[in-house]
């Protein structure tokens, strides 16, 4: 059975108090909108619909480029779940496999999770996600009698005895497109908010003798984000899953509350990740490096045996071969490092690749930008850089070659030869004493008449 995923991304958000729409806030550096799509992606749907409104425009460039087939369907106005979910009629139409109803805001929901959903879809019409809280508090109670689910019961509504149930709605479902839309249709909005909502759909297929039952998953997966508590309570979430994850792998996390991991990280067994690492989106770390503290990491691939920090900063386009070492107050952006290369203290490596066995002195900078185009230097092999060296870009450094310390390299290097610019040092006897005892007499002069 073919599936389409169809996902409401249409809330404002006002307890974000944020001109960002909701679904945009990220977690671990990734929008939630993406969490839930990369969650739907494990059906492999035929169909995505992402159901806008406010800033709807923002909303379906991210989902675009997450998916480029992703279909956008835009709800004008906000009149409730099922209101939602009928905007995405014209888009399935036609369509006879099954939907399944997700949300942009509830971000942790798992594969396994919802491919029990669709395998209990074989035996049913109409299939809710439920979960067992902790805290049932105002949630809607799934009351079931065995398999079947009866009824859903808002809080408000529930007697004492539906109250004490523990199995509350999720909201999310699984059904046939066009029944869904049927049940849709029958949906009214005959409550105090005036809504449409789509829970109502449970009560309209039980009275067509429909079968209904309920999947149950883990509260955490259910956990949806309508303020910045609720999204700060969501990146923890996260980030303590992925150090888990990370620790039963194979890899040391030195002090792992410390570390932030973006949700694309990836880090090989037998590294090492000291405190207060930051690592941004697009990161590949391969096993047996060693990250010490303090250093962010974005959009770089580091290979095995290399070391990196502490305090170094690796930009998008770095990229680490074996056994390289970047060290404390190093930045390197969109540059390849070789293997056994060094660049160990306060230098900024751009726009360049650095050939193996080099070595960069301290202080040394690649001067890639001239004000409208960045320019590539080349630094071939072997070659050792005297600490201070400006690099004006474009310039290679043939395989061998030095420069000495505080030399401004303008042109070509040849290999095995020695670059020296740098102004004839001249030692004036007495002078320092002569310029101190006249910036004295000055400030003197000016402090008297303040």
């Amino acid at each position: 059975m073919t599936t389409a995923l169809v996902i409401l991304a249409a809330g404002k958000g006002t307890r974000m108090n944020s001109d960002l729409p909701k679904v945009l806030h990220p977690i671990a550096q990734v929008p939630m909108l993406i969490h839930a799509m990369r969650a739907g992606s494990v059906l492999s749907p035929e169909h995505t619909v992402i159901v806008t409104g406010h800033g709807s425009e923002a909303v379906a460039k991210v989902a675009r480029a997450e998916d480029e087939g992703a279909q956008i369907a835009v709800q004008e106005d906000q009149l409730g779940t099922a209101h939602a979910v009928a905007q995405a009629r014209s888009a399935l139409s036609g369509f006879e496999g099954d939907v399944v109803v997700l949300y942009g805001d509830t971000p942790f929901l798992q594969p396994d999770t919802l491919e029990r959903m669709i395998e209990a879809r074989s035996g049913n019409d109409l299939v809710i996600l439920g979960f067992d809280a902790a805290d049932p508090a105002r949630y809607g109670r799934l009351v079931m009698n065995g398999d079947v689910l009866e009824r859903i019961v808002e809080f408000k509504d529930a007697s004492d005895e539906e109250r004490s149930i523990t199995f509350c709605n999720s909201g999310l479902l699984a059904c046939n497109a066009q029944l869904l839309f049927s049940l849709i249709d029958e949906v009214g909005n005959d409550n105090a908010s005036g809504e449409y909502y789509l829970t109502d759909v449970v009560e309209i297929a039980r009275r067509r003798g429909l079968n209904v039952t309920a999947v149950a998953c883990d509260e955490a997966q259910t956990l949806g984000v309508n303020s910045r508590a609720d999204l700060a309570t969501a990146d923890a979430v996260f980030q303590a899953r992925a150090r888990a994850e990370l620790l039963d792998m194979g890899v040391t996390l030195m002090a792992p509350d410390t570390v932030y991991l973006a949700a694309d990280t990836v880090v090989g067994r037998d590294t090492v990740i000291e405190p207060n690492v930051v690592f941004g989106p697009g990161v590949t770390v391969e096993s047996g490096a060693t990250i010490r503290a303090f250093s962010h990491l974005e959009g770089c691939h580091v290979s095995r045996g290399a070391v990196v920090g502490p305090y170094a900063r690796l930009r998008p386009g770095a990229e680490l071969a074996e056994n390289t070492r970047v060290g404390n107050f190093v930045e390197i952006k969109n540059a390849e490092i070789a293997e056994g290369a060094k660049v160990n203290h306060l230098s900024y490596i751009g726009d360049a690749s650095v050939g193996a066995a080099t070595n960069i002195g301290a202080g040394t900078i690649t001067c890639n930008y001239d004000g409208v185009m960045k320019h590539k230097t080349t630094i071939g092999e072997n070659v050792f850089v005297g600490s201070n060296t400006m690099l004006v870009a474009p310039v290679t450094v043939g395989d061998g070659a030095m420069t000495a310390t505080g030399t401004v390299v303008t042109r070509d290097v040849d290999p095995d030869a020695l670059a020296v610019a740098r102004a004839k040092q001249e030692n004036k006897p007495g002078y320092a004493r002569k310029l101190f005892d006249m910036l004295k007499a000055k400030k003197a002069r000016r402090d008297k008449k303040a």
